[in-house]
């Protein structure tokens, strides 16, 4: 049910944007498209967490529920978005894969607990009903979301998403690199 809705929304877009002259300028190589599309991703599950975050925060919950809150609400679709759209990689992810992934994402999810709890305490003396209390905590948890995002994609780029034959390729590469400069040197 879900999947044929997605298809054919997807099937009346996809050529309209794919049309589109700055689309075809941000995706013209591989990498830029895979950086435009984790951006888009990025986007959307950054909107839904601080929405999701934001909504728990006014509600009176604490800092650490917000942030867990906020990081469930974007991390599944996130994940989906990232390596099916970004990375193009089908089928059942490899454990590694799902394992890295979600350890990354919970070093987001302790560095956002963490810096929004300290933030709430240093805003106590706010009150509550100006709504500046809100705006300063959540931007708190905004200021850890930007910081991670760059970091994240290294990391996703070279580690998380990458072949594994793609790595073990570098490595070997390095090697014959210092093999033949160690060869060529003059005594």
């Amino acid at each position: 049910m879900i999947n044929d809705f997605y298809q054919r929304t997807y099937d009346k877009i996809a050529p309209a944007v794919a049309r589109n002259p700055i689309w075809k300028r941000l995706t013209r190589t591989a990498f830029s498209a895979k950086v435009t599309k984790y951006a888009l991703s990025s986007v959307f599950a950054f909107a839904i967490s601080n929405i999701a975050f934001a909504f728990f925060y006014w509600a009176n919950f604490s800092t650490t529920v917000c942030s867990i809150v906020g990081f469930v609400v974007a991390a599944i679709p996130n994940w989906i978005m990232n390596r099916r759209w970004a990375w193009q990689q089908g089928g059942r992810p490899p454990v590694r894969q799902f394992v890295s992934y979600a350890i990354v994402s919970i070093a987001v999810l302790v560095a956002s607990s963490l810096v929004t709890g300290f933030t709430n305490k240093q805003v106590q003396s706010v009150p509550q009903h100006y709504g500046l209390r809100l705006l300063i905590v959540t931007g708190s948890y905004i200021l850890v979301t930007v910081f991670f995002f760059v970091l994240k994609f290294v990391i996703y780029e070279y580690y998380v998403f990458a072949e594994r034959r793609r790595a073990k390729d570098d490595v070997t590469s390095l090697r014959q690199v210092s093999k033949m400069a160690r060869a060529n040197r003059m005594p």
